[in-house]
């Protein structure tokens, strides 16, 4: 499903779909989008952020408060940290700002549809033999926990100590890898493979972007983080603060 009030973008970016295969429909404003989602249950919903009657970021946030899992990509003309982080933080699974390359939004396309387990789009797989996302090993984990933090994959809930914390999936999958392999030193090209398959077309930013959302929600001091650091010319890794400081610098 499309949804953007400008008839010839919306137009553009169906001939492409429809072009891989894709069945499309298309919507001009928000609230025929959320009826529209209810009712047809799309495998994915392209977003434009500015439209009449709800915005995208309150299609996303009602979306998600109905618990309702379509990938979302948002399409935005606004490009401020602010916004990308508003626009993730409220359950957007990615995001390109306008004007953008056809080709490139169909690869984040293909790629959005490969990690919705259930869906049937097209696009292509791994290379036979690549390396398996840990965040896919750990599903049949269970439970993980790196000191107070807790990871329930069946449930797909979080906890530290006893208080619940609500992720995007997309969050879910970075913390779900790092808490498999606590202490690693994740690059962002390792976690973008967690994120988004071996996609390249996809920017090391939204990484960086998903990691600010989780430090305000799993860490006392978001400023000052102690459990997801950063390792400076590297990139991250999740810790137990109750240990002995490591190397690593937040």
């Amino acid at each position: 499903m499309v949804a953007e009030d400008d008839a010839k973008q919306a137009e553009l970016v169906r001939r492409y779909l429809e072009h891989e295969g894709h069945s499309v429909t298309i919507v001009g404003d928000g609230r025929t989008a959320l009826d529209e989602v209810r009712h047809r249950e799309p495998d994915l919903l392209v977003l434009d952020v500015m439209m009449p009657r709800a915005d995208g970021l309150d299609v996303v946030r009602i979306l998600r408060a109905e618990c309702r899992e379509v990938p979302v990509l948002m399409l935005t003309a606004r490009s401020t940290e602010d916004d990308l982080l508003l626009g993730l933080d409220l359950g957007a699974d990615d995001y390109m700002t306008k004007p953008f390359s056809p080709r490139e939004l169909m690869a984040r396309v293909r790629t959005l549809l490969r990690r919705n387990r259930g869906s049937t789009g097209p696009g292509p797989l791994p290379a036979p033999g690549g390396p398996t996302p840990a965040a896919d090993a750990a599903a049949e984990e269970g439970t993980l926990s790196v000191g107070t933090l807790r990871i329930d994959t069946a449930r797909h809930e979080v906890l530290v100590g006893e208080i619940p914390v609500e992720c995007t999936p997309g969050e879910f999958r970075i913390l779900t890898a790092m808490a498999a392999e606590p202490d690693r030193v994740f690059t962002r090209q390792r976690l973008l493979e967690e994120l988004h398959g071996f996609d390249k077309y996809i920017s090391g930013r939204t990484v960086d972007v998903h990691v600010m959302n989780l430090r305000k929600k799993i860490e006392h001091a978001p400023r000052r983080p102690t459990r997801l650091l950063t390792v400076f010319g590297v990139g991250y890794k999740l810790t137990d603060p109750t240990k002995k400081a490591h190397r690593a610098t937040s």
